[in-house]
């Protein structure tokens, strides 16, 4: 496994008074706010089904970045950026949980980015997991499923090439600076979920895949043991994810 010195991460559970899941994660300098919404409906294609769905939404808030983005407003031309980040948000989260078992009801996570200096996707599928965790415990608490269907916990990092070497956890300064960039996100036994690399310009080998790889292990195995310190002991018992007796 390869070495890894990934900023600072921490999380901050149920933060949203309102909200069935939350967190607060920051990443060094970046922070999101991630919430989980327990909605009763369906997408078109699975009404009368029985199963359920996760999805999820990506924003920044205008001053999460240098300069002020603008506010987007309803009939505004759709984000292309944001969409392809929560998609992978959503496809990520997925993976965690049979979302047969929620009956016909929808979780959506939302990651909404309140300051940013890069990883703001991997750093929103990192808390979003957490907000799931927490959505999924209130419906059982409230009757709604029997158990807590979560089949892994997900975490996920970004890597890359910066001044020749490779860089885990980039902020904004080594991603603008980055030859290649990846982000990787992977499930708690060690199993790939989804890998997004890019070569900037020089195309890269296989040598350095296979150090983008065992680099993004060892971040995202830091990454999985501060959800779980998060957790705690007794949701961890809870949902399955506690040491074995």
């Amino acid at each position: 496994m390869g070495e890894s010195r990934i900023r600072p991460l921490v999380f901050e559970r149920n933060v949203n008074r309102y909200a069935e899941g939350s967190c607060l994660v920051k990443s060094g300098y970046t922070e999101v706010l991630c919430t989980a919404s327990v909605t009763d409906t369906v997408p078109d294609f699975l009404v009368g089904s029985g199963r359920g769905w996760l999805t999820a939404e990506y924003s920044m808030l205008p001053r999460a970045t240098h300069d002020r983005r603008k506010r987007s407003r309803p009939g505004d031309k759709p984000d292309s950026r944001g969409l392809e980040i929560q998609r992978l948000i959503g496809r990520s989260l997925r993976a965690a949980v049979e979302t047969g078992y929620f009956g016909e009801r929808t979780v959506v996570i939302d990651c909404d980015v309140l300051q940013a200096d890069g990883g703001t996707r991997t750093t929103s599928i990192n808390g979003g997991m957490l907000a799931l965790v927490d959505a999924m415990i209130w419906m059982e608490d409230k009757g709604l499923i029997k158990g807590v269907p979560l089949v892994r916990m997900i975490g996920a990092i970004s890597v890359g090439m910066v001044d020749g070497g490779v860089a885990v956890d980039l902020d904004y300064d080594q991603d603008s600076r980055a030859e290649v960039d990846m982000n990787v996100v992977m499930d708690d036994e060690g199993r790939f979920v989804e890998l997004q690399g890019t070569a900037e310009g020089e195309p890269f080998g296989r040598d350095v895949l296979e150090k983008f790889i065992a680099s993004a292990e060892a971040g995202i195995g830091e990454v999985l043991t501060g959800q779980r310190e998060a957790l705690g002991e007794q949701v961890l018992r809870r949902i399955g994810k506690g040491p074995r007796d």
